[in-house]
């Protein structure tokens, strides 16, 4: 696995295409996110797809899937958004946050059947500028406070935030449900003021 360390603010372009040609290729990566580091994927290649899903031991027909994506509209391809749930969205965005919306009738097939979607926008310039470089969005998968060097045999890059510290004290996103989003639930919360 080889590493990159990204300065936070202004990262690397070229480091970060490098990823986004390796995602493309079918690899996984770890990147940083605005709460835990993260393992990512192609969200559209379906065989990437199934290996985050069995690396991270996830289920994809039971548990839900988060697509990291750089903008409201990019999301809006993977997810119905309403007008009430855009609002919503617009207001909490960018920020360690995961909505929980149905998926758009053109979801890929590694999708289909499903009920619902998870959908971030992190405040991070590295993963926003991984996203937008890939031009898809990012399956992602929390490592939480697991050490990334523990899935060095399964991962090509490990992208590095110089300025972050990945500590235990480090918080999960909130997550809001907006299946229907005239009634927003939340459901799980973090330190971070939602504005619904």
């Amino acid at each position: 696995m080889e590493i990159i360390t990204l300065h936070p603010a202004n990262p690397d372009r070229r480091a970060i295409s490098r990823a986004a040609d390796a995602l493309r290729d079918g690899k996984l990566v770890i990147y940083p996110t605005d709460t835990h580091p993260a393992l990512a994927a192609d969200g559209l290649n379906i065989k990437a797809v199934e290996r985050l899903c069995r690396l991270k031991q996830i289920n994809p027909e039971r548990q839900s899937l988060t697509l990291v994506c750089d903008s409201i509209s990019s999301a809006a391809q993977y997810a119905r958004i309403d007008n009430v749930a855009f609002s919503i969205i617009k207001r909490n965005t960018p920020g360690a946050v995961t909505f929980i919306l149905p998926p758009a009738p053109s979801m890929p097939k590694v999708y289909k059947g499903r009920k619902q979607v998870g959908i971030r926008i992190p405040d991070n310039p590295i993963a926003l500028m991984l996203a937008e470089e890939l031009g898809r969005p990012l399956l992602s998968g929390s490592l939480g406070t697991s050490d990334p060097s523990e899935l060095e045999a399964s991962v090509t890059l490990l992208l590095i935030d110089a300025d972050a510290e990945y500590l235990d004290s480090v918080e999960s996103s909130a997550i809001v449900d907006l299946m229907d989003s005239s009634e927003p639930v939340i459901v799980r919360e973090s330190s971070r003021s939602l504005s619904l």
